[in-house]
């Protein structure tokens, strides 16, 4: 059955409206959550910057933190091969 070029172009039309609104809220979306991550990251730096001037070893606490999202068994074994290595060099 052919179709008639009026059909093609109204569907056409309306499933552009659709994909645009679609897009449209998509992107949006994404450039809230990208705003809430720009404040976030700026609450996180005010936080080392406490822990700083409270005389805390910022390097450190950001060391713990990459620490804490490990596995157990993961942070086990390389503590682990961090003692075997540090006898070995005589630390």
């Amino acid at each position: 059955m052919p179709s008639d070029g009026a059909n093609d172009t109204q569907d056409n039309a309306q499933w552009g409206n659709i994909a645009a609104d679609r897009l449209r809220s998509l992107i949006e979306r994404i450039e809230r959550l990208e705003e809430e991550r720009k404040a976030l990251g700026s609450d996180i730096k005010d936080i080392y910057a406490e822990a700083k001037s409270a005389g805390f070893d910022v390097k450190v606490i950001r060391q713990l933190i990459r620490i804490r999202k490990q596995e157990p068994a993961d942070v086990e074994e390389q503590e682990t091969l961090l003692d075997v290595y540090r006898r070995a060099l005589g630390m």
